[in-house]
Order: C-alpha cells, then structure tokens, then sequence
C-alpha cells in the first residue's frame, strides 16, 4: 500500500516537488550542469525568477506566494491568473517578467500581448519586451507590426539580440517558423549591416532542422565580416544540433584560443564540456574567466556547483559561503550548503542553512522540508511544528500545506501518533480539507486501518465526487485487501471515466478485472499502463495476469527486467516467490 500511496496521494498532497515517500529522496540534485552559465538568459525564456516583496501590500504577497505554491502543485493556469492580475495591479519589472514566463508556458497570447505592451510602456528601451511583442504580433498575423517590433529590438540591442530571439522561437510552431524565417530573409535585406539578423536566421534554420542552409548563412557571414566569437559560438551550435560534439568542441577550442579573452565563447565551451562530462576541463574554463574578474560571481556560482557534482564539498562550500557574503545566489547557495551539509551527515548544520533559504525563493519549500525532516529525526519535533507554523504566519492554506508536510514527515520517521494527533487538530480546525484527510489515509495505511481510510476517502469522495484519486485510492484498496472486487471495479470506472489516461489508474482498472477473473482484458489494460508507467507495481501486477495466462516465460522475463530497475522491489519479488511455490 505504501507504494500506491506514493502514486495516489502524495502526489496530491504536495503535488510532485515535494514528495514524500518512503525511500525516495524528497530533496531535488544539483540543476544540471549543462545549463551553468554566466550569461544573462533572456526574460522571455522560462526561468524561474527570485521576487523581491518588501515594496508589496499584505494581499499582494500573500497573492504571491499563494501563485508559487499553486505553481509548484500544477496550478499553473491559476498562478498565471493571479501574476496576470498582480503585473497589472503593482506594475512591478519583476511581477511583470514572472507573468510573462507563465504566461508563455500557457501559450496565453493575450496575456502576453497585454503584458508586452505594459513592458515596453515602462521600459521603453529595453528591447526584450519588442521582442515578446513582435512575437506576438506575428502569431496574430500582423507582421507589419511584427517587423517593426523586430526592428526595434535591432536598433536597441545589438548583435547579441539573436540570443533572445532564438530562446523565444522553440516554442513557436513550425508553420510560424517558417513564416519568421523569411520574414528575417526580408530584415537581412532592409538592414544589410545588422549581423545580428543574419545570425538570428541561422538560429531559426538550425530550429527547423536546415542546418545545411543554415550552416550557409554562416559562410555567407564570414565573407561579408570578419571572423567573431557570436559566428564561432553559433557554428559550434548547428554542430551540435547536427549531434557532432566533437566537431563543436574543436570549433569552440580553436576559438577560445583566438579570443581568449571573450567570456560568452568560453562560457559556451565550458558548457559544452559539461554536456560531455568533462568537468575538470569546464572547471578550469571557469577558472580562467574568474582570474579576468575576481568578482564574477556567477562563474564562481558554476565553478561551485561543478565541485558539488564531483562531489568535491570543501571547495564548493567555501564558495557558496563566500557568495552568501557578497549576497549573490545567496538562497541558493543556502540550499546547497544544506545539502553538502547533509551528505556529510551534519544534521544540525544542515538544518540552519536550509531554514536560511527564504520564501519566494526556488528551493523554499523543498528546503523547508528537508529542514523539517531532519529536525523530526532528531528528536525535535515541537521545535520543526513552531518553525513551520511560524513560516505560515496564519495563513490558513499555508498553514494546511505545511501540516500535510509535517504530519507525513512524522509518519515515515516512525511518529505516527504524533501525525495522527496533528492532523485530528488540523481537520478539526479545517473539517473539509480535502488535503488534510487525505494526510491522515496515509496515516490510517501506515497503522493498516482499512475501515479510517475507508471512512475518510469516501468523505472526499462525497465532497468531491469528482475526485479521481480518492475515487482509485479507494477502488484499488478495496481489491486489493477485501474480495468487494465488483464494488471496487465500480469506484475504478468512475475514476477512469473522469482521468481515462491515468497510468496509475488504468492499472488499478486492470487489476480489478484480474481479481475478477477477467485475465484478458486485465492484460491488455496492464499494458497499456506499463508502457506509459513502466513501474515495478504494474511490473509485478503484468507479471502476475502473464502467469494466470500460463505464459510464465513472459512473466519471469518482465519481472527480471523490473528488477533490474528496481531491485529492492519487494512487490515483484513476493509475487515471483509465492507464484512459484510448489
């Protein structure tokens, strides 16, 4: 049951980044070190973005965090809403760059349109806010409008606009592509002397898989000027695409060496070399660029996670505490002392920096939950429940999320009457917390009390008859643990009928229909879940309904493959142990 709840519960419960299920890590890796940089990316890209809310009203920050919290579950289209409204209200750069990244990730055009004009209003000379617009316009179909935003973004940016209009292209559709292709083939002929056009077009060729016209355009470059870093970067790009690493790398070697001094290019070879996991050599790329600037502490900030990732942790602690001093990255930096902290075992330690991440930062809630899980193993449980309570600050859904937290936290760290008193507190509080009861069905499952996380699934159900999970939950521990396989069936289909592509749920369907006897269409359900879920749950289940099927072969074959995977998987081995029995 512990496994299906990682499935069906927790998943909503705190909704994917901060799972918490026994033997998973809950605490994220290090980001991947292809995409260490120094380089400013461009707003319209989505990246997460650090918010500052001192200069905000009670009601806009909580609207805030309410948005990042909501974000981090899924929520998107109502975190995009709420920065929407938020952008409009405070006119706020920052608030205005965080809606634009949702709404770009929601393909919400009027948002963006509306947005792209309020930026340019404010910043009338900052030509990312042109390029969000032109970009929009051209959707729209209005390229008159399109090309003159792009024009704008010429006359402001200069030769490194390319960048940005390449980020903001990927997501355009291929019909949209092409149509800013030749539009771009129209600009290089307006403005013969903005390479800058030139090599957003190779950009755009490259994104549409013409790399030999773009590979072209390069050569075409060449000859009309001189050899630059922007060219070499950009040639070792289509390379890339083109899947030819090596040729990339000698592109870039060979152009460090000519100028040496240009940080982009290095940057960019440094990242190359991270990509093919040459470390030692990014590092001393990054070390070569902060000997040119000792203050550089963005390339200090990759040089640290570089040495966290060879698991190099004295020298990248010394970094992280010394950008905390100069207060770049400084939450960041918190959250990753955490961590080196926590691979060390200093549990204490650990514990202070990851309560040093602030909110509204990126890892705020994956750090406050590790600080909670290590001070509950420690023994101090009062002193995690007031932390948490405090971060609340009496925010009812603030303080709801940080109880189905804490209370799985003491669960799995084997305080289960201490979860259970938690949350009888809360839902006495907050009867109709959809969240809170489904907290304590994982506390019910832990004590093995079918008839409490009966009675409290089906109070959500009544609630939310609508609610999918609660309705599988429900359906699946019924046939897995009662021989109700009828009523469970009947709870499975309704669930499917609402979320039909739910992996989990169609092996829920499946295995009703095994316990019924149906093998066949259990068969077939089982593997259409396993190919778009190939857990080691829906292994052991294939395996099974493969060996009523008396196609044992099969079955052995598919549950040696899963434990490949999964080794420690005492579901497959159990099932192989007790089918094969004698």
């Amino acid at each position: 049951m512990g496994i299906r709840m990682t499935k069906y519960i927790v998943n909503i419960i705190i909704s994917g980044l901060l799972t918490a299920c026994t033997g998973i890590r809950v605490l994220p890796p290090p980001p991947p070190l292809d995409k260490v940089s120094t380089v400013p990316e461009p707003t319209v890209a989505v990246e997460p973005e650090e918010i500052e809310y001192g200069a905000f009203t009670e009601g806009q920050l909580y609207q805030a965090i309410i948005s990042e919290l909501g974000a981090q579950r899924g929520q998107l289209e109502d975190a995009g809403e709420n920065y929407f409204d938020l952008a409009i209200q405070t006119r706020d750069l920052s608030i205005i760059r965080r809606a634009v990244q949702f709404a770009s990730v929601l393909s919400d055009t009027n948002a963006l349109m509306q947005l792209g004009l309020l930026w340019s209003e404010i910043e009338p000379d900052n030509a990312q806010p042109h390029l969000l617009l032109s970009f929009q316009f051209l959707e729209n179909g209005n390229f008159d409008q399109a090309l003159s935003h792009m024009a704008r973004v010429i006359d402001l940016g200069g030769e490194m606009d390319f960048s940005a209009l390449a980020a903001r292209t990927d997501q355009l559709s291929p019909h949209s592509r092409s149509i800013l292709i030749e539009n771009l083939r129209q600009l290089t002929r307006e403005f013969s002397d903005q390479e800058s056009i030139r090599l957003a077009l190779v950009q755009l060729l490259a994104q549409n898989r013409e790399f030999e016209n773009a590979l072209l355009e390069l050569n075409l470059l060449t000859e009309l000027s001189d050899l630059s870093p922007t060219i070499v970067q950009l040639q070792a790009q289509v390379l890339q695409s083109m899947n030819d690493n090596n040729e990339a790398l000698n592109v870039l070697r060979k152009g460090v060496r000519v100028f040496e001094n240009d940080k982009p290019l290095r940057h960019a070879y440094a990242r190359l070399l991270i990509q093919t996991e040459e470390y030692e050599e990014a590092k001393e790329q990054f070390q070569f660029i902060m000997e040119q600037d000792t203050q550089d502490w963005e390339t200090l900030y990759s040089i640290a996670l570089l040495d966290l990732e060879m698991q190099n942790f004295d020298n990248a602690a010394q970094a992280f505490v010394r950008l905390i001093g100069v207060d770049h990255r400084s939450d960041d930096s918190q959250y990753y002392l955490g961590y080196i902290y926590e691979k060390q075992e200093d549990y204490e330690r650990a514990i202070e920096n990851y309560r040093l991440v602030r909110i509204g930062t990126n890892n705020f809630l994956a750090a406050q939950q590790q600080a909670t899980r290590f001070s509950i193993q420690l023994g101090k449980i009062d002193e995690a429940h007031q932390w948490l309570m405090t971060l609340s600050g009496g925010q009812p859904r603030l303080e709801i999320f940080f109880n189905t937290i804490e209370s799985n936290l003491l669960i799995q760290n084997g305080y289960a009457g201490e979860a259970k008193e938690l949350l009888d507190i809360a839902l006495n509080k907050y009867p109709n917390e959809s969240e809170l009861l489904f907290a304590r069905v994982l506390y019910h499952d832990s004590q093995k009390d079918m008839a409490g996380s009966e009675a409290d699934l089906r109070q959500i159900i009544r609630m939310k008859p609508e609610e999918s999970q609660a309705l599988n939950h429900l359906g699946y521990m019924l046939a897995d643990q009662t021989t109700r396989y009828k009523e469970a069936l009947g709870l499975i289909e309704r669930a499917i009928s609402i979320s039909p592509d739910d992996p989990a749920i169609i092996d829920s369907l499946a295995w009703a229909q095994y316990k019924l006897g149906r093998y066949e269409e259990a068969l077939v359900n089982l593997r259409r879940a396993f190919a778009a879920f190939p857990d080691h749950e829906v292994a052991s289940h294939l395996g099974e309904v493969l060996w009523m099927l008396d196609r044992k072969e099969e079955a052995i074959q598919v549950w040696e493959e899963a434990l490949e995977a999964t080794p420690d998987s005492e579901l497959i081995k159990e099932a192989m142990e007790r089918l094969q029995r004698p």
